[in-house]
């Protein structure tokens, strides 16, 4: 049985939540000539359009991951208006934004799902700030943990601790310690 475009693009979108990598490349297959086009025509790069297509796709990603994102319009008039905005925005901080706009695409509104990822963006900053400042060697015992997925005796073996019950006690004490230096920048 054929399947309708729609339910079509409802697959991909359900790929992407996945992380599929198909998914992923057809996404960009079908739609990044479109933001390039978008971009380029707009006083931009190529490289421009690379980054700005890759942050309209995490945007695309983080509404797919919801579980609560109902597709209302084609995957392309999505990505185009997310991408219109991130474009806009990123012209007038660079005061370079001019009355004179090329625009083709269809669009919807989009601004709810971009204050949604520009907060998401300010507390992955945040946290990075916070993990740099918590100093060694907790910030490389929760790397180790939770970026190159050590298992706690690996971890214990490494930092020198007892046995993985004490590594596990440490990799807590750091937590907290990381939370303290997050949430007191967070209320900022």
């Amino acid at each position: 049985m054929k399947e309708t475009i729609l339910e079509q693009e409802i697959l991909l979108l359900k790929g992407l939540a996945r992380n599929d990598k198909k998914s992923t490349e057809e996404i960009y297959k079908q739609h990044y000539n479109l933001i390039q086009a978008l971009v380029v025509n707009n006083s931009g790069t190529a490289d421009d359009a690379r980054d700005i297509f890759q942050e309209a796709m995490v945007v695309l990603f983080e509404k797919a991951r919801s579980g609560t994102f109902e597709l209302n319009c084609q995957i392309k008039t999505y990505l185009y208006s997310v991408a219109k905005r991130l474009w806009l925005k990123r012209l007038q901080q660079q005061s370079r934004f001019t009355e004179e706009w090329n625009d083709s695409g269809s669009q919807v509104k989009v601004d709810e799902d971009l204050e949604v990822h520009e907060q998401k963006d300010q507390e992955y900053d945040l946290m990075h700030h916070s993990i740099q400042h918590l100093g060694e060697p907790c910030k490389s015992l929760l790397e180790a943990f939770y970026f190159k997925k050590k298992s706690m005796l690996e971890i214990a073996e490494t930092f020198g601790y007892t046995n993985a019950e004490n590594a596990k006690t440490q990799k807590y004490k750091c937590l907290m310690r990381l939370k303290k230096i997050f949430f007191s920048q967070y209320k900022k």
